[in-house]
């Protein structure tokens, strides 16, 4: 039967109501991306899949709670609280079920893609189901009985989307800078279950179902403060990353030896005692290439980037000076600084990003250091045949610049794809690794050197921490793998590293 009472509620408190629901669930869905960030990263498939599961939670919310709006206003309202109740519960127990199930999820399932769906559906599907029921039962409430319901229709509507734009404003600028992820859904709990509090109330809940209301409640600030009493899995959590210091090794020769870890990858390891030793491959390459290409002399570099600190650490030791530093948070610098004996004295340091650091001012560099491939994580603005020109532009004669790259020794599709573009803009462009022959399907580590011309010498030795052998792979090798991949250059418009770095498994 339908109810065509007028409401007990004023439109204004369903406004209200409307509004601070919307706001809560799309803080939810932002500050999801920062959560799962420590186990899969943050990306393009991390966003996709967070924005695809919160979507389908609310269209079944929405679904569900256009069967509720079909009862009597109270019943319904009644019935919304309990969602409501459920919304604050799930919000409030994510972070102990992301911690619960990640390590099972992403053992299981091998592909990182599958990994990152799981994991995403497992702990934000719910919270935005239960999010997504009151926006239609709250709609009908406000319609029913009133002389213009079309308005009070629209009002819900607007409502709803300021509400969204205000959560959104809020998570990015506010909530996760300031409190963290896990005091952030502590905070979007509460405000669920006054939401249901609310609703029980418009709802005229008797003695017995305010009494298990309240046992409700109290369950959420229990399973809240589960959440709250979770050691924090990251040392700071910045704007940008969620960031680890890690203890390698304590008592060896040249320790302690400390990882920095900025969301699930290693960003930088470094030893007290000994800043010029490197402890990965591409950390060795980008220290010793350029070194090499310079002939010994004293040279002027720019830092894509700033980690740990170790290549502008180590050439601070050699007595290198003219470093510049692009490091677009300034917490990783205070990390850097804290933890990993990196003395920012002599380095000049831009919190910005690197991109728009090299556009704004003009200045010329002797060598450029880029480190942006990690996993299937790229910022693809930083490998397009744009930002190679400007890179080009603002190199000095003779100069050179280095470039990290990760690829699949299988497919090989980023290596051809970087060449290529790196071509528009370099006469030079040679791609170094181990001098070892590697397995097959590898994930192999590059350092591409484009310039004006060719290095001097085709292999190098470096400690990686142990003494190694880098290598120039052949000119003929690298020319027809562009020419068997035939690759169209990365651009502003088009740059799909992402897919050529994650999907192998798909595509094979």
């Amino acid at each position: 039967m339908t109810d065509t009472t007028p409401p007990r509620a004023p439109l204004a408190l369903l406004v209200l109501l409307q509004g601070a629901v919307s706001a809560a669930s799309l803080v939810v869905e932002i500050v999801a991306g920062r959560m799962i960030a420590p186990y899969v990263g943050m990306s393009l498939y991390s966003w996709t899949a967070i924005i695809a599961v919160v979507l389908a939670g609310f269209s079944v919310g929405h679904w569900w709670g256009g069967r509720i709006a079909a009862a009597a206003s109270e019943r319904a309202l009644r019935m919304t609280g309990w969602t409501m109740v459920a919304a604050a519960l799930a919000t409030a127990g994510a972070t102990p079920l992301l911690r619960a199930t990640a390590g099972p999820l992403l053992q299981g399932l091998e592909h990182p893609l599958a990994a990152i769906a799981a994991l995403t559906g497992a702990v934000f599907f719910l919270p935005s189901l239960f999010a997504g029921v009151p926006a239609p039962v709250f709609a009908v409430v406000a319609m029913r009985g009133r002389d213009r319901s079309e308005q009070a229709l629209g009002a819900m509507f607007a409502a709803g989307a300021v509400g969204a734009i205000a959560g959104t404003l809020l998570a990015g600028f506010l909530f996760v800078s300031w409190l963290g992820s896990v005091a952030t859904l502590a905070v979007i709990a509460a405000v669920y279950a006054l939401a249901a509090a609310i609703c029980f109330g418009l709802g005229r809940a008797n003695r017995v179902q305010g009494a298990a209301v309240g046992a409700a409640l109290l369950a959420v600030g229990g399973v809240g403060g589960v959440g709250l009493a979770i050691d924090p899995i990251c040392d700071r959590e910045s704007s940008y990353f969620c960031i680890r210091t890690v203890t390698m090794a304590e008592d060896v020769p040249d320790g302690p030896v400390r990882m920095m870890a900025i969301d699930h990858l290693a960003h930088g390891i470094s030893a007290k005692g000994d800043p010029r030793v490197m402890f990965t491959d591409h950390a060795a390459m980008l220290d010793a290439l350029p070194r090499m290409r310079m002939g010994g002399r004293d040279f002027t570099s720019f830092h894509i980037g700033g980690g740990s600190y170790s290549v502008p650490r180590a050439w601070t030791d050699r007595g290198i000076g003219g470093i510049t530093v692009a490091e677009i948070d300034p917490a990783v610098t205070e990390q850097a600084v804290a933890d990993f004996w990196f003395d920012p004295a002599g380095v000049r340091i831009l919190h910005r990003d690197a991109r728009a650091a090299l556009a704004g001012e003009a200045t010329r560099y002797d060598v450029v250091v880029g480190d942006a491939f990690t996993d299937i994580a790229v910022p693809a603005h930083l490998v397009t045949a744009e930002f190679f020109a400007l890179v080009a532009s603002r190199l000095e004669p003779g100069g050179v610049f280095a470039m990290n790259l990760i690829d699949n020794t299988g497919r090989l599709d980023a290596l051809a794809a970087m060449v290529e573009t790196l071509r528009a803009s370099f006469a030079s462009v040679e791609v170094w690794t181990e001098a070892t022959t590697p397995g097959p399907n590898q994930r192999r580590v590059f350092v591409l050197l484009a310039s004006d011309g060719p290095s001097p010498v085709g292999m190098v030795a470096a400690r990686s921490p142990d003494p190694k052998r880098f290598a120039a792979l052949d000119a003929g090798f690298i020319d027809a793998i562009v020419v068997r991949k035939a690759p169209a250059p990365l651009t502003d418009d088009y740059a799909p590293i992402d897919r050529m770095l994650g999907l192998e498994p798909i595509l094979d």
